[in-house]
């Protein structure tokens, strides 16, 4: 174990990500992750239950969604949250789309008043969108459906937050709510050594006992590891091609992971590739 210096995880590694949040032993910090980011609008959510990530089309000709977590709470609301670790074109449009799939859930019952529950999609971004750059202050965007007259809100159901965690850049000392403090950990866990005094809480004392490295077992070990090599890998490439543009590193990353069998819509979400690009690099 000698490859990685870091004593705790990276969060935006897709393991970092799923040990935190995606696992039944740390439900509880999920269910305090959201609590503090949703309790102006759903009060308390006491008990959250995951459910299957991959979501088939109606047919088999259809597109399927494939969320990091997706999960419902003691009212029937579905929670899709997301770690997205570089810029995609047209994310917002796969957002939205994904956002679909528990809408249509709820119309497959047997009875249906068309009454819906509300559904949140969660966005922990690891990128600013271009069109939010020079906004260098505002890192978190709470949208719903407004009528353009009176921005006051016209459907309450469907909710989508996103969060650029490169503007997060907020000093320890400077946290305000304990929302700060989860974003903190989010972005700052894998470079400290030891947990903060200001930190300790039940639920960020849970955050460092489970993120631990040295804690892994062999296995989990060469997973993170894995994980943490294709992040890294990925992130140079991003510094690397700090546009759109897809260069030559990042196409022969798409044509690897196509090789050893990795999913079009992971290789897209992961890279930026459109998935109709990474389809023509499979022909090719």
């Amino acid at each position: 174990m000698d490859n990685i210096r870091e004593k705790y995880i990276n969060p935006f590694t897709d393991f970092g990500f799923k040990r935190l949040f995606g696992e039944e032993p740390n439900k509880d910090l999920l269910l305090d992750f959201l609590n503090e980011l949703l309790k102006d609008l759903e009060g308390n959510i006491v008990d959250l239950t995951y459910l299957k990530s991959e979501k088939l089309g109606i047919t088999e000709h259809e597109r399927k969604a494939i969320f990091d977590l997706y999960c419902e709470n003691e009212k029937g609301e579905k929670f899709i949250v997301e770690m997205q670790k570089a810029k995609q074109n047209f994310f917002k449009d796969r957002s939205i789309f994904y956002s679909t799939f528990p809408i249509q859930e709820q119309a497959q019952k047997a009875e249906w008043n068309f009454e819906l529950k509300a559904v949140y999609t969660i966005g922990i971004l690891d990128f600013v969108f271009d069109e939010d750059k020079n906004d260098k202050d505002k890192y978190r965007y709470d949208i719903k459906l407004k009528d353009i007259d009176t921005n006051k809100v016209f459907y309450d159901k469907l909710t989508f937050i996103y969060f650029e965690m490169p503007k997060f850049n907020k000093s320890i000392d400077k946290l305000e709510t304990r929302f700060d403090k989860w974003l903190y950990v989010l972005k700052n866990l894998h470079k400290l050594d030891r947990l903060p005094d200001s930190l300790r809480e039940k639920a960020f004392e849970r955050v460092f006992e489970v993120a631990e490295i040295a804690k892994f077992s062999i296995e989990e070990y060469r997973i993170y590891e894995d994980s943490l090599k294709y992040y890294r890998d990925l992130k140079n490439v991003i510094d690397t091609a700090r546009d759109n543009a897809i260069d030559k590193t990042t196409i022969e990353i798409a044509k690897n992971l196509l090789q050893n069998g990795v999913n079009v819509e992971t290789i897209s979400k992961s890279t930026g590739i459109t998935i109709q690009q990474i389809e023509k690099l499979r022909v090719e």
